[in-house]
Formats: structure tokens, sequence, C-alpha cells
């Protein structure tokens, strides 16, 4: 560096050993030297006098690296970083951000699983098995839009089955502003060079699809590392004692799979129990394999699901005015008489219902 270089505001390394100096003023001698007086990064002044000789030695760096502070940067980006800052520190003063930056209008049910069932757990491992019409994917957009808004979301995975990767795609856009993208084929058939499930941070994909190609896909899953799956319709997860040995069906596999590779796991299903106690603590086992593990036996276990799952029949599910949201359901039973030809139908329906329906369901992929 040339001693004509050296001005005013100049920071220069070479002035003193190993540390950087801005220079303050520069007062020449002649044409071959000139006194630098600079200031040093804890504030010091010092002088020297530099001469020809000197010039291989000196090296200009940025301000930066010379431990001062400046006022010269853009004020534009300061305001977008500190804009950002300010809204992932929201959370901190307002614990239900996700209902002011929704489209939604939650109902108290909503708001109870949400902010008082699910945002507690950490990790969570839970069961929303709330009736039908409850409003499951409302709860499912306002836990991830709130994860998200806590910087706790990066990574999530929706599986459902294929009828409804639509709706939830469009809902979660609509009143999220969560993008999702819905996993193909073409994305399945090409994972071996390109693996969506890394390559994309939010998807939904269809349960059968999957579950079909489990083994195949479990190596790309397994290093996906979601931060959240859930699972739409998860009673089709099912498995069940046959001869004292566990059938896992392929949907089933594939709950444990995700279980095992996502840090919260949220299962949703209108009908959790299908009346056998045994398959009811398999399915409860995807959640908790531990609490569940061995086969249940009336009298000796006790299958309570109570600390990881929330069921909300129609009949509790309220208004904030505090009137039923559903009108009330009765029940009756009519009893009549079938004739000879009605209960041989209704007697061989039976039949094919008990001893053949079970036995296809095992075949089938779930």
């Amino acid at each position: 560096m040339r001693l004509e270089d050296v001005g005013t505001g100049a920071h220069l390394r070479g002035v003193e050993p190993g540390v950087p100096v801005a220079v303050v003023a520069v007062q020449w001698h002649g044409t071959q030297a000139l006194t630098l007086t600079f200031r040093r990064a804890d504030g010091t002044l010092g002088e020297r006098v530099v001469f020809r000789a000197d010039e291989a030695t000196l090296r200009p760096v940025a301000p930066e690296t010379s431990g001062s502070f400046t006022f010269d940067g853009d004020g534009r980006l300061f305001r977008l970083a500190a804009e950002a800052r300010r809204i992932r520190l929201a959370h901190l003063f307002d614990p239900y951000l996700a209902l002011d930056a929704s489209r939604v209008r939650p109902l108290p049910h909503q708001i109870e699983a949400v902010y008082g069932e699910m945002l507690p757990r950490q990790p969570l491992r839970f069961l929303l098995a709330d009736d039908p019409g409850a409003g499951k994917t409302i709860m499912a957009g306002l836990y991830m839009k709130e994860l998200m808004l806590r910087g706790a979301l990066e990574r999530a995975l929706v599986v459902v089955p294929g009828n409804l990767t639509a709706q939830w795609q469009e809902e979660l856009r609509d009143k999220f502003d969560l993008h999702f993208d819905v996993v193909t084929k073409d994305d399945l058939d090409a994972i071996a060079s390109v693996n969506v499930f890394e390559r994309k941070r939010l998807l939904i994909a269809r349960v059968d699809q999957i579950a079909r190609r489990r083994e195949e896909l479990e190596p790309y899953l397994r290093r996906a590392e979601w931060d959240l799956v859930v699972v739409d319709e998860a009673h089709r997860m099912a498995a069940h004692f046959w001869g004292g040995e566990i059938r896992k069906t392929l949907r089933y596999q594939l709950g444990e799979l995700l279980g095992a590779t996502s840090q919260h796991l949220l299962l949703m299903t209108a009908t959790p129990h299908n009346g056998k106690e045994e398959d009811f603590q398999l399915f409860c086992a995807l959640l908790d394999g531990d609490q569940f593990a061995g086969r249940f036996r009336d009298g000796v276990h006790a299958t309570d699901p109570s600390g990881f799952m929330r069921r909300m029949v129609k009949e509790r599910l309220l208004t904030f005015e505090g009137r039923p949201l559903f009108p009330e359901r009765r029940s009756s039973t009519v009893r009549y008489r079938l004739s000879d030809a009605e209960m041989a139908l209704y007697d061989e329906v039976t039949s094919y219902v008990r001893e053949q329906m079970e036995s296809v369901a095992n075949r089938a992929p779930r």
C-alpha cells in the first residue's frame, strides 16, 4: 500500500503488530515519510512515523474488523431486521398470536385444545379425538401456526387419506397462510435422486401412497427429521392380535416410523376405539410404546389414555355465548319382527361380516 493512499479515516494493518488501527491524522515529512496518529480498538491513541520501506507491510482492512462501530449501514435493512426480531418475540407478549395472524374465528373448544392441551406438551404426543364437525383441521392449523410464530416449527408433514389432500392444502393456505406441497407419484419415483422429504419443508402425503412403499421410503423419511407429523383419520393405522402375535398393517408400520422420526406427533380421529380393548392399546402404543407394551389382559391392564388424549362429544361443544353448537341428539330403539326370509338374510350377512371382513381387512394394505 502506497503512503499516498493513507488518509484520515483509513483502517490499516501493519502499523502495530497483529492488530488493526484507525487513522486519525496524517502529517507528511517531505515525500518519503509521514507521521500517523491512530486509534486502537480499545480507544487509546498512538503515533508512529512510517517510511517508504514500510509500504509492503501496510494493508487496508474493512472498518468492521477494527472493532469500532459506524452508522453508515442501510437503514431499511436495519428496520427489516428489527421488525423480524419483533415478530419473532411477539408470542412473549401475546400468547394467542396465531389467532390474530389467521383468518379463522375459533370456538372455545378449539382454543382450549390448542392452548390448553397441545402447546404445553413438549414434546407433543397427542390424540385429538373430538367428534366429527369439531374442526380438528382448524385445531391442527392453529397449532402449526403458533409453533411457527414461536420459531419452533420449520418442517412439517401431514399424512391424510388421498381424498382429503386438496381440502387440507386449501384450508391451511386460505385460513393460516401455510403453503404445503402435495407429494406426488413422480416425487416418490425420483426420490433416489431428489429426496422430496428433505427438499421441501411443508408437505402433505397420501397415507396409502407412502405406506405401500414404506420399506423403500424409510431411509429418506428418516433423514427428513420432521418437527411435526400430523395424521388425519389416524384410526386407519391399525394393528391386531392374532394367534398370540401382533399383526401390524402397513399403515400401522408407517405410523411407527413417523413417530420415531418426528419431534411432535399429532394423531386425529373421531373414532379412536373399534370396540376391542387390545386393538386400542396397540393404537395408543403409537404415542407411548413404553406404557402400552405387551398384550392387554382384562382385569390386569387398564388402557388409560387421558394423559395424551382429548375427546369432546358434540353435546359438550358450545359457542362463546354458552349455546350448544349442535342440535341435541336423541336415540331410541324401534322394535319390529323380521319375516323368515328377512331373518335368513340377516343371519347370512352377520356370518359374512363376522368370518370374512376381519381377514380381508388384515390382508388389505393399511
